[in-house]
């Protein structure tokens, strides 16, 4: 039981402000552990970020003056293959008169192109079944029931929008962020 002389001089381990000597140990203590934690979590998640090598291809520009209609360059960025693709009237024309009821993953070509610039089709040459590189973009190379292009691994058939027609891959080719920013050079990234 406390007696009113005990309350009035607090025993001698309360410092000033009633804080305890072993209070501020524990506060001490706790703030070395957080300070070492945060020091040892820091290079872990750095080392995470993106090389410099990466970071220097975040962006890249391609030039689409020497791409002719109906001709397809392959080009890479972020270490991943990119087709670019200059659509002739007639490719557009027959993309446009597909049904989307027709399509595994429906997109018209307007989804896939830039208002524009809709001639311009700019994905990745990576095929979503596996990840293989489809044929077509090269002058002869197979392009598929659909003249698009065509996954030699397991036989996906893209027609000339990148949209899935055939085989096993789920999903059309996917297409990179990208903006014009003059009538014949293109940013991806």
């Amino acid at each position: 039981m406390a007696t009113a002389e005990h309350i009035e001089n607090p025993p001698a381990e309360l410092g000033e402000g009633g804080v305890r000597r072993r209070d501020f140990l524990n506060i001490a203590a706790v703030s070395v552990a957080a300070v070492g934690g945060v020091a040892t979590l820091f290079p872990l998640i750095t080392q995470m970020s993106p090389s410099a090598d990466v970071l220097a291809l975040a962006s890249i520009e391609v030039d689409l003056a020497g791409i002719e209609p109906g001709q397809a360059i392959k080009t890479t960025w972020r270490k991943q293959p990119i087709f670019v693709r200059n659509l002739t009237p007639q490719e557009i024309a027959a993309a446009n008169a597909t049904p989307l009821a027709d399509l595994r993953d429906p997109q018209t070509l307007a989804e896939r192109t830039q208002e524009g610039h809709g001639n311009w089709l700019i994905t990745l040459a990576v095929c979503t079944h596996l990840g293989c590189v489809p044929l077509g973009a090269a002058e002869g190379e197979n392009r598929g029931e659909f003249g698009g292009y065509f996954c030699p691994c397991h036989g996906s058939h893209y027609d000339t929008a990148g949209r899935i027609r055939k085989g096993p891959a789920p999903l059309n080719l996917e297409v990179p962020e990208y903006a014009f920013t003059s009538d014949t050079i293109v940013k991806i990234g």
